[in-house]
């Protein structure tokens, strides 16, 4: 982890964990699983990013979650979804998927592509309060809403569209072409999460690659550009 000059911290990419069993190979963010490390706990409400490649036909099969709002955002391929809830669904790029687990549910997650790949990110983000009644809900955002702009896809009041979170967040994706800009500016007393998804970006001048994360600590002012082309996810964080 290293300090810029202003008022952010640079997660690089190649300190992530990193595990790989044959038909899965993911890098943890933060801490996870057999990965630990003390500086990379999670990030206020922020607790998971995991950046997943999935074999074709293979995936996660039935398991549970209590008291947590999983994010499930596809970067190729698809996601085949099925939950206690009764929920089938098949999630792809453009989706904005969130499942709240609530006081417990199980699903499965599977590659149902015989040929091709997955690659998902996998967001794990603490509730406001424990208890809650679990529940699933998934909408489809179009590459013109976030072609060089960001576009909310999850929010604690649901506005413009996005998925509603049980938490004060605020998630933001945006795909940058060569030349674009966005702008954002992170409020007093507010904090943000910026992930590198695809390609390379730069914030403020800096330069950053796909699985780079920046823990921005406050008030800032965000610049973010491209000569090349990248995704981005921008959580706005209480």
């Amino acid at each position: 982890m290293a300090q810029s000059t202003i008022n952010h911290l640079i997660h690089d990419r190649n300190a992530r964990g990193h595990a790989q069993i044959g038909w899965l190979d993911s890098y943890h963010t933060f801490s996870f699983g057999s990965f630990y490390d003390p500086n990379r706990m999670g990030f206020r409400s922020l607790r998971v990013i995991n950046d997943d490649r999935i074999a074709p036909g293979a995936g996660f099969p039935t398991h549970s979650h209590k008291d947590m709002e999983i994010l499930t955002y596809v970067l190729e391929g698809a996601v085949e979804h099925k939950d206690s809830l009764g929920t089938g669904s098949v999630i792809r790029p453009g989706d904005a998927q969130i499942m709240s687990a609530g006081t417990g549910i199980s699903h499965s997650e599977f590659n149902p592509s015989p040929t091709e790949a997955l690659h998902l990110l996998q967001i794990w983000i603490l509730p406001e309060q424990q208890g809650l009644k679990p529940r699933y809900e998934q909408k489809n955002f179009s590459l013109e809403e976030k072609q060089g702009k960001l576009c909310l896809i999850a929010a604690k009041d649901a506005r413009d569209g996005a998925v509603r979170i049980y938490q004060d967040v605020d998630l933001y994706v945006s795909v940058l072409k060569d030349g674009d800009v966005v702008n954002y500016q992170v409020k007093p007393h507010r904090y943000a999460w910026l992930q590198i998804a695809q390609g390379v970006v730069n914030l403020n001048g800096e330069e950053l690659r796909a699985g780079d994360g920046v823990q921005i600590n406050g008030e800032e002012q965000l610049e973010i550009s491209t000569n090349i082309g990248g995704e981005i996810l921008l959580f706005d964080l209480a």
